[in-house]
């Protein structure tokens, strides 16, 4: 089967063909590191992790690049009036690059966690700021950029294309730098691409440039950096939703201005997490993390369990009832794990399980190429796991292909082991004496005798053919 993918820009789901049927090219919006990235950020990670697990599952090799927004003054698109690097170097009576460096560390601890393979490339905004400033050179060069009251804006009349991802018209799209709407635009629309006179008085990270000494805009980062290593022409591009109408439109432009050509093929965004009160972000309060989750007792594979029980272009309701369900359904996962580890016999399947094993494989993977149908795929994991027709050893070797691509950690659950039971001659004693009241039927003595044992933490369970099966309590 072919893999399908919804494309924000269509509004479709269409057959993925990449530009190299050798390699996929992906670029994906990575954290900013002013803070914490909440579990709301995290989903998008997640579903990223899952996006490259499935091509290569398809057998692509895939070229994967995330950048790390490392600038100070960039934050979310409704934040005003404040460094938010410069205001948590403060708080935590640190250097703004420490800052940036504590939490891009905790960032990918966290996806380490969730056992998330990190990108190809991580390139930090930080490390490619002459690449930034080559890119709004062309611009300029080309027409599509100019200066005013120290600050390089992006013309957004000049590029008639503006709108096209979110399907808004240019004149309705809110103002789109990170900055408030200034008097210095020729339209609303247009960004800032090159700041050296903004709202930020004690910006602390700048750099020369042809413009006077100053930092980029936000939007630029990702166009330069995605170009620089994945190229004129990419394959997949993703995000959270809350990318599309701006930061996703200024990429397209700035970029589709300077190539000359249609820049990505395939753009995929992430709906919401939200809680009963909206949507989870920075900027209203989410504060709750992978460590939070860890503090209240739910390892981060139950979170990401959570997660893909709900398909990504559906928004999510986080609650402590939906994951306390995640976490039973987990544990029970890994039981069912640990039974057939210890139940399975050498592995080696024979032909007809080989048979089997392949059509059930192919059922999953199919739920996965079209547009990624993690909740069906959980629904045929629990199926096949349930299946008491099927052995242990066949169920065990299917679990082991899904978490090749999920990476729930089941490959680290270790197999069941029943405790052993030291029968000391007390307890031999007294199954002797049960086993001569059972033969007289005198079941009152039998059950007076079934009660030591229980005090001595011995159950006892009762088999055909007069057999019986101790029970360590």
């Amino acid at each position: 089967m072919s893999v399908y993918l919804y494309n924000t820009k269509t509004r479709s789901k269409e057959e993925f063909k990449p530009l190299n049927e050798k390699e996929v090219t992906m670029y994906c919006c990575g954290p900013t590191v002013y803070s914490y990235a909440h579990i709301g950020n995290l989903r998008t990670y997640i579903f990223e992790d899952l996006i490259a697990n499935t091509l290569r599952l398809h057998g692509y090799k895939v070229k994967h690049v995330m950048n790390v927004t490392d600038v100070g003054h960039l934050t979310s698109d409704g934040d005003e009036g404040e460094d938010k690097m410069l205001k948590a170097a403060e708080q935590e009576k640190k250097s703004v690059m420490e800052i940036a460096k504590h939490y891009e560390d905790t960032f990918f601890r966290h996806t380490s966690e969730l056992k998330l393979k990190r990108p190809t490339i991580v390139c930090r905004a930080t490390e490619h700021i002459k690449d930034m400033i080559d890119f709004v050179k062309d611009l300029e060069d080309k027409g599509f950029a100019y200066f005013s009251n120290g600050n390089v804006y992006f013309d957004t009349a000049k590029f008639p294309k503006y709108g096209c991802l979110s399907g808004q018209n240019r004149d309705d799209l809110k103002h789109g730098a990170r900055t408030e709407q200034d008097d210095n635009k020729r339209n609303p629309s247009d960004f800032v691409l090159w700041f050296t006179s903004s709202k930020f008085e004690n910006q602390i990270l700048q750099w020369d440039s042809p413009w006077g000494r100053g930092y980029p805009g936000w939007h630029i980062e990702c166009s330069a950096m995605s170009t620089k290593y994945l190229g004129e022409r990419i394959d997949i591009h993703c995000g959270g939703i809350d990318h599309i109408p701006v930061h996703h439109e200024n990429e397209i432009a700035q970029s589709e201005a300077k190539l000359g050509h249609e820049w990505v093929n395939y753009w995929l965004h992430m709906e919401f997490l939200n809680t009963k009160n909206g949507k989870m972000s920075k900027s209203t309060g989410g504060k709750t993390t992978i460590d939070t989750l860890k503090e209240l007792g739910y390892e981060p594979m139950v979170y990401k369990y959570f997660t893909l029980t709900s398909h990504y272009r559906s928004a999510a309701v986080f609650s402590e009832e939906a994951l306390d369900g995640a976490k039973k359904a987990y544990e029970n996962l890994c039981e069912y794990v640990a039974e057939f580890k210890a139940n399975a016999s050498n592995g080696v399947l024979d032909e007809n399980q080989a048979s089997d094993l392949e059509s059930l494989k192919a059922q999953f993977n199919d739920y996965l190429f079209d547009d990624f149908k993690t909740p069906l795929a959980i629904s045929h994991i629990w199926s096949v796991v349930k299946d008491n027709k099927k052995s242990a050893d066949l169920k065990l070797a299917y679990l082991m292909h899904i978490d090749s691509v999920l990476n729930l950690n089941l490959k680290s659950v270790e197999a069941k082991t029943e405790d052993k039971i030291e029968i000391t001659p007390e307890i031999e004693e007294l199954l002797e004496q049960r086993k001569i009241a059972r033969a007289e039927k005198n079941w009152a003595k039998s059950d007076e005798i079934r009660d030591k044992l229980l005090k001595l933490g011995i159950g006892v369970k009762d088999l055909p053919n007069k057999e019986i099966e101790l029970i360590k309590l």
